[in-house]
């Protein structure tokens, strides 16, 4: 008899009774490379899966994104306007409201509409007492301008203005920057303006009398 390799190395007899062997070996052969096939083809599913799914995220992304564009385009300032600084703001305090209106010289200026204590304990209104002019330390605190001479410099920025601060009675230089539609950056600061402090106002609306 003549004796026979087969692929994993096992010697078989070529004779009838041996046939049945080799076929089983065969078989097992063909089962396991099924089997890696299978193991292949779920992979490649996996994998594809997995790629739509990014796919439907990052669509998901793409339309919230579109969707909210006019909502934040709309808290941008618009254009390049220079009265969008004009109106009502809040002092970063909470403790006064300030009008920002424009002189007919075509510069800013601003005066105190509001206080959330207009009154001193005793009940009188509270008065410009730290002011270093003596002729004007009975001046009230209501009505008193704060802000002036600026002047706008485009991109949503006025420069060259002066701030006074009724609590200690000094001026400042200043610059504004309209951060949106809503925010107001204020920076007094003497000298230049490296060396001072900011302040965040937001626009409030005006109250009816």
């Amino acid at each position: 008899m003549i004796k026979e390799r087969t692929r994993v190395g096992i010697d078989f007899e070529t004779d009838e009774s041996n046939l049945v062997k080799r076929e089983i070996l065969i078989s097992c052969e063909t089962k396991i490379l099924w089997s890696f096939q299978f193991d292949f083809i779920v992979l490649n599913l996996n994998i594809s899966k997995r790629s739509n799914m990014m796919k439907h995220k990052k669509l998901v992304l793409l339309f919230f994104s579109l969707l909210a564009l006019p909502f934040l385009m709309s808290l941008a300032p618009k254009g390049d306007n220079p009265d969008a600084v004009l109106g009502v703001w809040l002092t970063g305090s909470g403790k006064a409201r300030i009008k920002i209106y424009k002189s007919d010289d075509g510069k800013y200026q601003g005066k105190i509409v509001w206080l959330r204590d207009p009154t001193y304990p005793d009940g009188k209104k509270k008065v410009d007492k730290q002011n270093p002019d003596e002729g004007k330390r009975t001046t009230p605190i209501m009505g008193l301008q704060n802000l002036r001479n600026f002047v706008y410099d485009g991109e949503n920025l006025w420069k060259d203005g002066q701030i006074y601060d009724p609590d200690n009675g000094n001026d400042y230089s200043c610059k504004m920057e309209l951060k949106d539609e809503n925010t107001l950056e204020v920076r007094g600061f003497i000298g230049i303006s490296l060396f001072g402090r900011t302040d965040v106002w937001k626009r409030q609306v005006a109250q009816k009398k």
